[in-house]
């Protein structure tokens, strides 16, 4: 199986004592590791696959936590840099009583913001099997043209690009500007990710299949529309596949989607699937994947974190 890449924040999350409180109301918080693209590095690697993180910690203490966990858990950490400009991105979580989150976010910036077009280089991409990104970096800062240049490196190497929005709101003074970056980038990913929360902010459609013509464009083949317990869906230009959820009782949702399209990732990857093969799946593989995955996504959701609650492939074969 072949190295997945991904791009953006590495940050800690401050995970609160107990559930079912406001943020303001919250006594406590414990840190723990992630991020959107690193949680996708961490689900690959949990199952089994090789995965690589690409972005820029603070020379501090929380840049060390998030290192040394990266390389406990298996995740690559050659292409994390660190610098002295900026100290590392911090986002504190409240699990509402609906098990939903509250953000608070401590990045003005963050190293990870930092990161520079130049820091990117080709050689990185090299016989890889993806690049993962996500809409939170792609602010009016540095980060941004170091994502265009890795998806420019990544293609030019053959590699499949998936893109998960995964929209963080308060991080955008102006929504329209989050619009209009989503748009310009969504087209250059070979595979798109959209949950029901965003999917009317994105394309200006409440219906996924109304929707669908502005998401299948530019280089797009594929596109994965999750509904959270309710299932999830999968459409190329010429087949779509539905797959069941599984009601269970969510203790904390952090990294669900990450992990969703962590486990999705994976099993393109293990069915050597390419961005040249993607329009040729077959609908009874795009169940199969979507299955997987919601199963992936229901066991991580029974336990707290992000990373900490994803199986292993074998934790995926226990009922």
């Amino acid at each position: 199986m072949r190295r997945l890449l991904a791009i953006g924040e590495a940050l800690i999350d401050f995970i609160p004592a107990e559930s079912g409180r406001e943020m303001k109301q919250v006594s406590a918080f414990a840190p723990a590791v992630g991020g959107a693209p690193a949680n996708v590095c961490g689900a690959y690697v949990k199952l089994g696959g090789e995965a690589s993180m690409i972005t820029q910690l603070g020379d501090d203490p929380f840049g060390d936590k998030i290192a040394d966990e990266f390389a406990s858990c298996g995740i690559g950490c050659e292409y994390v840099k660190r610098t002295t400009k900026a100290n590392t991105s911090l986002a504190f979580v409240a699990l509402k009583e609906d098990g939903n989150r509250e953000f608070s976010f401590y990045r003005k910036p963050g190293a990870d913001m930092l990161m520079e077009a130049d820091d990117i280089q080709k050689e990185w991409f090299e016989d890889i099997f993806g690049l993962h990104f996500c809409s939170v970096s792609l602010g009016d800062f540095p980060m941004k043209e170091a994502h265009r240049q890795a998806v420019k490196y990544a293609k030019q190497a053959g590699a499949l690009v998936s893109f998960d929005p995964n929209l963080r709101f308060a991080l955008w003074e102006d929504l329209d500007a989050l619009k209009q970056v989503i748009r310009e980038f969504a087209p250059m990913a070979h595979v798109l990710k959209v949950s029901d929360e965003e999917l009317e902010f994105i394309t200006g459609c409440g219906n996924i299949r109304d929707a669908l013509p502005k998401l299948l464009t530019g280089e797009t083949k594929l596109v994965i529309y999750t509904k959270g317990s309710e299932g999830a869906e999968c459409y190329t230009r010429e087949a779509s596949a539905f797959a069941p959820g599984k009601k269970v009782k969510a203790v904390d949702t952090t990294g669900a989607g990450d992990g969703f399209i962590g486990s999705f990732l994976y099993c393109l990857s293990a069915d050597g699937m390419t961005a040249e093969t993607l329009d040729q799946l077959k609908p009874e593989q795009m169940e199969r994947y979507l299955a997987f995955a919601n199963k992936f996504c229901g066991k991580s959701v029974t336990g707290h974190g992000a990373i900490a609650s994803y199986p292993t492939i074998e934790g995926m074969n226990e009922e």
